[in-house]
């Protein structure tokens, strides 16, 4: 099974629309869809990974070291994207992600976009 991703609220959204147009079967959760606009980091992945989804986030100051604290004691599942990526490039990438792993190997995994 593919991997399902959640968007955290200040994730471009325009990314996601464009993750949606090219691959319709992508399974991607939009901020207020997952309920994660205005909660804490260490909420937003728990609520990701309790859905079992990959959260994705622009955010390199605080969500590493949530990510990493978390993983001490729970699953972490995120992708962090650079905010200075060009959108085709990201969309291309997460595509990438998406179609060439599958859901299980994301356990406990981060990792940052571009690689």
């Amino acid at each position: 099974m593919r991997p399902r991703f959640q968007a955290d609220a200040d994730f471009n959204q325009k990314i996601v629309a464009g993750l949606r147009r090219r691959e319709p079967a992508i399974d991607f959760g939009a901020p207020a869809k997952g309920a994660v606009i205005g909660r804490p980091d260490p909420e937003v992945l728990a609520q990701a990974a309790s859905e079992g989804r990959v959260l994705v986030s622009h955010d390199r100051q605080t969500m590493p070291d949530t990510s990493g604290a978390r993983l001490r004691s729970r699953p972490v599942r995120l992708v962090i994207v650079s905010q200075e990526i060009d959108i085709g490039r990201a969309i291309e990438e997460l595509l990438l992600v998406w179609a060439a792993s599958e859901a299980e190997e994301w356990e406990n995994t981060v990792i940052f976009l571009p690689l």
